[in-house]
């Protein structure tokens, strides 16, 4: 793949960034004064989108400077996750040789195969009701903050400053959002949890099918190719294994890149592609992809 001079800055990601603010801005006053229910809709719009530039920030867009890429995704538009935590958790997932593996990978949705054994058949038949698609945009949200806020919790009670910093930060994020919504939103304070757990669950529909549990480390990772609202929503991370083989690739070069090499990429994950979000829907809305203990980790 030829390798372009970056720019100073990013303006396709920095433009998107604005009219994501636009748009978080348009959510909590015109259109949740007119009617409720849509803006909590644009408002969990603007969420899961503010979250994808999250993700491009972290990875180094729009700017050079990572305090600067901090500092543009700043406020807390979703409310739940501290940057600093997504930042550090997403980055290990990179770095991991155990793509999927319940304790290497901090992104994996399996289980160690003897936890699972030991899990009360209600909390199982929970757990596969997480693994359909339905089940992961309707109870994903929630069962994942649960498992994050308990490691969260066991970290900042053994001492972990970089934790603890994080959520340092997280708080004046949330209070920026929290003041805008008090002194100039149309929005009611508890409305912006739910577009948050909506922003959440279209979220679940990227991360569902991103990565699988295979014997072959490339074969792990997920193509959609899929161009429509939610590749642009996700950022084109649909095309998830050139994100993994280009993490520093911004999101209006992936699918350039991998229209120009799509032999290589299919290659290289041994086939494990969606034509579109559609087939993803159709195939895995009340079907569960794959079993919640790892089916590539030795049982008990």
């Amino acid at each position: 793949m030829s390798v372009r001079a970056r720019p100073e800055v990013e303006w396709p990601t920095l433009a998107l960034l604005a009219a994501t603010y636009a748009l978080w801005a348009l959510a909590t006053t015109l259109a949740a004064g007119a009617w409720l229910p849509f803006g909590i809709a644009l408002a969990a719009l603007a969420v899961a989108q503010h979250s994808s530039l999250q993700h491009e920030a972290l990875h180094g867009h729009p700017f050079r400077h990572p305090g600067l890429n901090a500092a543009a995704v700043f406020p807390a538009l979703g409310l739940f996750i501290p940057y600093g935590r997504f930042r550090d958790q997403h980055l290990a997932h990179h770095r991991s040789p155990h793509l999927t593996d319940p304790y290497d990978d901090p992104e994996s949705n399996y289980l160690d195969p003897a936890v699972w054994a030991h899990l009360s058949r209600p909390v199982q038949a929970l757990l596969r009701v997480n693994n359909t698609l339905a089940g992961r945009m309707a109870l994903g949200p929630a069962i994942s903050l649960v498992a994050f806020l308990r490691g969260e919790i066991a970290a900042l009670r053994a001492g972990d400053r970089q934790v603890a910093a994080a959520w340092a930060w997280h708080l004046p994020a949330v209070g920026l959002v929290a003041l805008w919504l008090a002194g100039v939103g149309q929005m009611p304070l508890w409305a912006w949890p739910i577009s948050c757990y909506l922003g959440l669950s279209l979220l679940k529909i990227r991360t569902f099918l991103e990565h699988q549990a295979h014997e072959r480390a490339g074969a792990r990772t997920a193509i959609i190719e899929d161009r429509g609202p939610l590749a642009l929503l996700f950022l084109h991370n649909n095309l998830h294994v050139v994100h993994h083989m280009h993490p520093r690739l911004p999101w209006y070069r992936l699918p350039a890149a991998y229209a120009a090499q799509r032999a290589r990429y299919v290659a290289r994950n041994g086939g494990y592609v969606y034509r579109s979000y559609a087939e993803v829907f159709r195939r895995h809305l009340w079907r569960a992809k794959d079993p919640v203990p790892h089916p590539l980790r030795p049982g008990e």
